[in-house]
């Protein structure tokens, strides 16, 4: 895969997001490697190295030394290892950005290690790395992976019901699906936990009220 300049500025125009983080540099494979698990849990991105928070283009002072850091933190500080895609764009200044690319995984959960011998997961939150509870990383485990993610699955009223409110608002909580279509709080949670598993919604639960977002 080759980026060119105008797609990697068209990139930095859409701002952090879900599939997107910049980074000005790789301070530690550590940290980096939360980032890379988070995305691999979730439906894969990218992140570009050597643009700062607010977009601006700054380019990295080592591009060997990035993919250095890059791949020893997706190698050894993510648990199963992550493969990446790594391109580097170079614009009219000779400043080079490294468009690492993060596909999503089908051997979740992955987790990062961010100490000595502490290993915690990681999924993709609007912009942010949110660490995961064991919740989560079950709902991971058994999701289907993304070649064999039933898009065909019949949904029921109710089910539909959930994907059209979160196509419209940014979360979803359990109070609110049970009033939204009056069932009782068990059967909506297998709803919502169903929708989950099959990749039509992503479950947070790092909050007081865990909650339910488009996926």
């Amino acid at each position: 895969m080759n980026f060119t300049l105008p797609r990697l500025r068209e990139l930095i125009a859409q701002g952090e997001n879900e599939f997107l983080e910049f980074k000005k540099r790789t301070t530690h494979p550590s940290r980096i490697s939360r980032t890379l698990a988070s995305l691999a849990n979730a439906r894969g991105g990218r992140v570009l190295v050597g643009v700062e928070d607010n977009g601006r283009l700054v380019g990295v002072r080592d591009a060997e030394e990035e993919r250095y850091l890059l791949q020893q933190a997706a190698e050894q500080f993510v648990d199963p290892p992550l493969p990446l895609q790594i391109d580097e764009v170079e614009d009219e200044d000779e400043r080079v950005v490294l468009v690492v690319t993060v596909a999503e995984s089908p051997r979740k959960p992955h987790r990062a290690l961010v100490g000595e011998g502490d290993w915690r997961g990681y999924v993709r939150v609007g912009d942010q790395s949110v660490q995961t509870s064991q919740l989560t990383e079950k709902v991971l485990r058994n999701a289907p992976p993304p070649e064999h993610r039933l898009e065909w699955l019949p949904l029921s009223r109710h089910e539909q019901a959930a994907l059209d409110y979160v196509r419209q608002q940014p979360r979803l909580t359990l109070a609110q699906y049970v009033k939204l279509v009056n069932v009782s709080k068990r059967r909506a949670h297998r709803m919502l936990i169903k929708l989950v598993l099959h990749g039509y919604l992503r479950y947070h639960d790092k909050e007081k009220e865990p909650y339910y977002t488009k996926a």
